[in-house]
């Protein structure tokens, strides 16, 4: 059973930046006996889920019958663009459910299976080692925190020496970390929505955006650009056909002189910062473009304003065994005036990339918010 559970997590993961507004799952079947029947993940949003999909990739139509579903997400009872999981597993003569983490949008698909007379373990249960609840959660963190705020979730990563700093004082800064950090970041990059810069890191390092080398199904991220004054000039990297751009302007910016294919929206800007734009409508503009992950990669300015709003919700930090002594700080003003107001993380994983070590971690919610 644990080797399906892991097994399933990371099937799960495999539709990360692919299934949104969905949650991504994965799912294993076992059959009677115990051995591996079929296996299958969301992979787009309209397509079968990860239940239907392991029971149509099963060694016979049979071997699912009097088996057992382990899922990472409680299979959903509702009909909406595809029907419903409890019924397909149902169906296929599934006599027992595992899954790690409740549904909290179309919850109540356990107790359907239940009253079906399926042997169904939800989380907490003997059958769900709460390793497997917490792995799995991880993986469709964007989605459950989307579901619960009705905004993206927001990853901010960054790059620093060990005594914090982003770049020499002549301001170069290629490259800090070495050439696993740099893979990382693409991985990271192929696993969210968007990617979102602002306007000075656009006009400062001119960056792609792009995951490569591109993933075999060519998708690339949403680029995010947040250009309150509509500066982003003809010819910049993100303009290109590389990947969907979307220029975020602020209500009084001029047209941008951009090709056709680049995306425009336009939000307020923000009262307590001068020139900046309103963060809380940036992130419903996303959202309501079915946008559920963010991957934060703009400057410290940028950084600063995200988590003196309170909206980051995990932090990738690579941190480089090297010393600078001067130059620009990884964050710039972050709301904090005194060390009660200090932003405390949560460490999640911390993993040696070649010479350089990432620290994934969660900020903790303060109370004086």
């Amino acid at each position: 059973m644990v080797a399906a559970l892991e097994r399933a997590v990371e099937l799960s993961a495999r539709g990360l930046g692919r299934v949104s507004p969905n949650p991504a799952v994965g799912c294993v079947i076992l059959d009677a006996e115990g051995h591996m029947a079929g296996e299958g993940w969301h992979a787009r949003p309209g397509g079968p889920h990860a239940e239907v999909v392991a029971l149509d990739g099963a060694r016979t139509p049979s071997s699912a019958a009097g088996g057992t579903a382990v899922v990472t997400l409680e299979p959903c009872p509702h009909t909406g663009r595809t029907g419903p999981c409890t019924q397909a597993l149902l169906k296929a003569g599934i006599s027992r459910v595992v899954y790690a983490v409740a549904d909290p949008l179309h919850e109540g698909g356990g107790e359907v299976l239940q009253q079906a007379g399926v042997e169904v373990h939800g989380p907490g249960s003997d059958l769900v080692p709460a390793e497997f609840t917490q792995s799995a959660a991880f993986v469709n963190e964007p989605w459950l925190t989307a579901q619960r705020t009705s905004r993206p979730h927001v990853t901010w990563k960054f790059a620093a020496t060990l005594d914090g700093r982003s770049a020499a004082a002549d301001g170069t800064s290629r490259w800090i970390t070495g050439d696993e950090v740099r893979a990382d970041v693409h991985q990271l990059r192929d696993s969210v929505d968007a990617v979102l810069i602002g306007a000075g890191t656009q006009r400062t390092d001119d960056p792609q955006l792009t995951v490569r080398p591109a993933p075999q199904d060519g998708r690339q991220p949403l680029r995010v650009i947040l250009d309150p004054s509509g500066t982003t000039a003809p010819g910049s990297r993100v303009l290109d056909a590389a990947a969907p751009t979307l220029l975020v302007l602020g209500t009084d910016a001029p047209e941008p002189d951009a090709p056709d294919r680049v995306q425009i929206a336009r939000v307020p800007k923000a009262m307590k910062e001068a020139g900046g734009l309103d963060l809380d409508s940036v992130l419903a503009t996303l959202y309501a473009r079915d946008v559920r992950s963010i991957l934060l990669e703009g400057g410290p300015s940028l950084a600063g304003s995200f988590l003196a709003a309170g909206l980051v919700d995990r932090v990738v930090a690579y941190l480089a065994p090297a010393l600078l002594g001067a130059g620009p700080a990884a964050l710039a003003d972050a709301g904090v005036a005194t060390i009660a107001g200090t932003h405390r993380l949560e460490p999640i994983d911390v993993t040696t990339l070649g010479p350089d070590i990432r620290l994934i971690a969660r900020p903790t919610r303060r109370t004086d918010r």
